[in-house]
């Protein structure tokens, strides 16, 4: 017990061991000698369980043993944890205070730390599970969605366990009863959530999930992609649950040609469509034999490798045929071509209203799209939710016999 931090406590049992079953004496104990202690680690082991929580939830269990996907949860969710651990011990110290209660900053970030334990405890089972699940999976073939369900169940079970053991050490350190602990508890993280996302989702970043392949090969079915907000200005659809405070946009901007911008339909303003900016207000917009016009001049556009990954045209062709097309402005992305004289490889000139963007996916054949007038048409700029910017996840949810697995090389990939 030599290495314990409490002069006075030296022989009693180490708080690893106590915190089980003595969660407030415990808790006690640790603020009266050292509050800080190990305040830092815990927190970050603890984010840490939390980000292994979200690979299970999205069915990449089986991916915990692998050393990327380790290093992610514990670097990523190490320095989330760590700046969740001051936000919000800060928010539940504040209310705290209005309803009585006395701990100090540094008492209410150490019951948080220390709250987080069974969080790791779980996180080290997880990884267990993980294992086991692997080698059972190469010998017999196992389900791997049950791994995920698997996941979920013991996330919930630990991190419940680690909620309660957190309700009862700021009761203790605040001075007040188990109730008064789950309010202020309960009112801090959903305040702190709630400011956080609000923030976040409405002037910065709004997080999308790729569910289709019309935007392939530059964007993949299961991507997460972030879309910046204030690329363009802002618009009432900016606002949580888009509701129509003003028209228009503030601080607004005009997409530039060849942007991936997403967008809420216009048939169906609920629905979000993500496109490729291919045609300004003024333009007027061609497709000739599969090769697009802007402005009466075909686009330049060279052959390259054909595409060979995944099902692009779902048909379940081996090989897509695939260009580089250049935008006028130097913009330079690539298309598949599924079919020869597809339906829409040749239409009419479409000319641009003011006020709004002619949009294509890059899957030609397979996209529905401006191309299309009874169901996207012309997008009206004030529908333009933002700019995608980088994937920040990416996920093959696998099918025919084969496992979900995270796409590591497309993660962090800036979206051109």
């Amino acid at each position: 017990m030599s290495d314990m931090p409490f002069d006075a406590e030296a022989r009693q049992t180490s708080p690893f061991i106590s915190i089980w079953w003595r969660p407030r004496q415990t808790i006690e104990r640790i603020v009266a000698s050292r509050p800080d202690y190990l305040v830092l680690p815990l927190a970050a082991l603890g984010g840490a369980s939390s980000a292994v929580g979200i690979l299970t939830t999205y069915g990449a269990g089986s991916e915990l043993i692998n050393w990327r996907a380790l290093l992610a949860c514990v670097v990523g969710g190490g320095i989330l944890g760590i700046v969740n651990l001051y936000f919000l011990a800060a928010v539940t110290g504040w209310l705290a205070r209005k309803i009585g209660g006395q701990a100090p900053a540094a008492a209410v970030r150490a019951v948080f730390a220390w709250g987080a334990l069974p969080s790791i405890l779980g996180l080290a089972v997880l990884l267990s599970i993980a294992a086991g699940w692997r080698m059972l999976a190469d010998g017999a073939g196992a389900e791997p969605r049950s791994l995920a369900i698997l996941g979920d169940y013991v996330s919930g079970a630990f991190g419940l366990w680690s909620m309660i053991l957190t309700v009862l050490m700021l009761s203790r350190v605040e001075r007040f009863g188990v109730w008064r602990a789950i309010a202020a508890y309960a009112a801090g993280a959903l305040l702190l959530s709630t400011i956080l996302a609000l923030i976040i989702r409405t002037f910065l970043f709004h997080p999308f999930s790729i569910p289709a392949g019309s935007m392939i090969p530059t964007l993949r079915v299961g991507d997460r992609v972030f879309t910046s907000k204030y690329a363009y200005g802002y618009t009432h659809y900016s606002l949580p649950f888009s509701p129509p405070l003003f028209s228009g946009r503030i601080f607004g901007s005009v997409p530039a040609r060849g942007d991936v911008i997403v967008f809420r339909l216009p048939k169906d303003t609920s629905t979000d469509y993500v496109k490729r900016v291919v045609g300004l207000p003024g333009d007027r917009i061609q497709v000739k034999e599969g090769e697009l016009h802007i402005n009466g001049t075909a686009v330049k556009r060279e052959r390259v490798e054909d595409f060979a990954e995944g099902d692009a045209c779902g048909g379940g062709s081996a090989t897509v045929k695939r260009w580089r097309e250049t935008l006028p402005g130097g913009k330079s992305y690539e298309t598949l071509d599924c079919v020869d004289k597809g339906f829409y490889d040749n239409t009419n000139v479409f000319t641009v209203p003011a006020g709004h963007l002619f949009v294509l996916g890059d899957n030609r054949d397979n996209s529905t799209d401006s191309r299309v007038l009874s169901a996207v048409g012309y997008v009206p700029v004030e529908n333009v939710i933002g700019r995608v910017g980088m994937i920040f996840f990416s996920l093959d949810a696998g099918g025919n016999g084969t496992q979900p697995a995270i796409r590591y090389e497309r993660i962090g990939t800036v979206v051109q």
